[in-house]
């Protein structure tokens, strides 16, 4: 297959000079300067401290880092225009966890590797119902956290994002569609980290190489709800053994009742199986969702499986995983048995206008049927003034003896967030 460099961002800045023409009168260049120069500076922040117990000879772990990005978004010049963005994770409080990159080898894991890396750095154009982006950027298809198949992995403070070509268009009515081929994921690891993925020697130097086609298709025209389609095909270049390529398609929606009431539901279905050299025999994904809202109120029951042989199972490697089979994280890579979580959730404003949300899991492995434990997950969040957060979140995952590879593992987090 062919392949494409992705810029450096200083490398890309100059890309963007270098679409100009070299003379230009001076009402061009004054244009030129204004796009440079009226375009939107944004910054955030966020401290967080994290603490991990589990029932393993690992000690405790706790880790109070911060999180801030500074980037740069250029006013529009026919069309076209830049975006720059710098992330910076920092330890503050003493490496008493293992980040993944520092040897602290002895605590659980907390993975929010300290580093400073040019988070997004692209030329973009906008113009006929189309959105073209290249460079280092973030993918999502869908809302934020729920990025089941490609995400950002925005819980943790070192996000997740894409070298990649990647085009949006809204010609149609009520469609959208997006296609991006990737080949770079940076990965939450930063710089340091050489590790695996799935079982293999994939993640180098906190990259994986890979040739990605990544299709989605989405028409909200129904009056009950959206239909999906998508196909991601994933073509790793250090372990071709693992590539895949997904199918699927999904319908949600939230119709409402009468004035009061609204019903939510969901029906997903994809299948997984080998792609260009891969090895995996096919599995498939199955989600089916029912619930409602009242007055500020949500309450839903999932039953979410992914399909294991006991060699294979059905994953998502470049999801946002930590949002999904609970916030302790025992099942970011589903297990070679599959997995099927049984799942309440609890969504309401309460004192003072904060959001609380109760979850309750119960797992069991998809071959045999194999108790894999359960979870009980409570966040409470307030936002105050639209750039101001703070919040309290708590995971409590206890493990059974029927599933004996995991262990009782307690999460509680506490952060506060500027985002401008």
């Amino acid at each position: 297959m062919s392949k494409f460099y992705t810029c450096s961002a200083a490398t890309l800045m100059m890309g963007i000079i270098g679409t100009l023409p070299i003379s230009v009168s001076a009402a061009e260049k004054d244009s030129f300067v204004d796009a440079l120069t009226d375009g939107k500076v944004s910054f955030s922040a966020r401290a967080r401290y994290e603490s991990v117990e589990q029932d393993n000879e690992l000690k405790d772990a706790d880790a109070f880092t911060v999180r801030s990005t500074l980037g740069y978004e250029t006013g529009r010049l026919n069309g076209f225009g830049g975006f720059i963005e710098f992330e910076n994770v920092t330890d503050l409080g003493g490496e008493h966890y293992n980040s993944t990159t520092n040897g602290e080898t002895e605590y659980s894991v907390i993975a929010d590797p300290d580093g400073t890396e040019v988070n997004q750095a692209y030329l973009s154009y906008q113009g006929f119902d189309t959105v073209t982006k290249f460079g280092r950027q973030q993918i999502t298809y869908r809302d934020a956290p729920f990025h089941r198949y490609i995400g950002n992995v925005l819980w943790r403070q070192n996000h997740q994002t894409f070298d990649a070509f990647s085009i949006q268009n809204t010609s149609l009515s009520d469609t959208q569609l997006s296609y991006a081929f990737v080949n770079k994921i940076n990965t939450i690891f930063g710089d340091d980290r050489d590790s695996d993925l799935v079982g293999t020697g994939v993640i180098k130097n906190g990259v994986i190489d890979i040739e990605a086609h990544l299709f989605n298709a989405q028409y909200s025209g129904l009056s009950f709800g959206k239909l999906e389609g998508y196909g991601y095909l994933l073509e790793y270049e250090d372990a071709e053994a693992i590539s895949s390529k997904t199918w699927g398609l999904r319908l949600s929606g939230a119709p409402a009742l009468n004035d009061a009431w609204n019903l939510l539901y969901s029906a997903e279905y994809a299948r997984q199986s080998e792609y260009n050299g891969g090895t995996m025999d096919g599995q498939n994904y199955y989600l089916a969702e029912l619930g409602a809202k009242h007055k500020g109120w949500m309450a839903k029951l999932s039953y979410e499986v992914q399909e294991g042989d006991g060699t294979d199972s059905f994953k998502t490697p470049l999801g946002t995983n930590h949002a999904f089979q609970g916030w302790a994280d025992q099942f970011l890579t589903t297990p070679a048995q599959g997995l099927k979580d049984t799942y309440l959730t609890v969504v309401g404003n309460v004192f003072f206008g904060a959001k609380l949300i109760v979850s309750y899991h119960d797992f069991v492995t998809d071959q045999d049927n194999l108790d894999a434990g359960d979870e009980l997950d409570i966040m409470l969040e307030k936002t105050f003034n639209q750039h101001y957060t703070v919040g309290v979140k708590y995971a409590d995952y206890q493990a059974d003896d029927e599933f004996p590879s995991l262990v009782d593992t307690e999460k509680l987090w506490v952060y506060g967030q500027i985002t401008f």
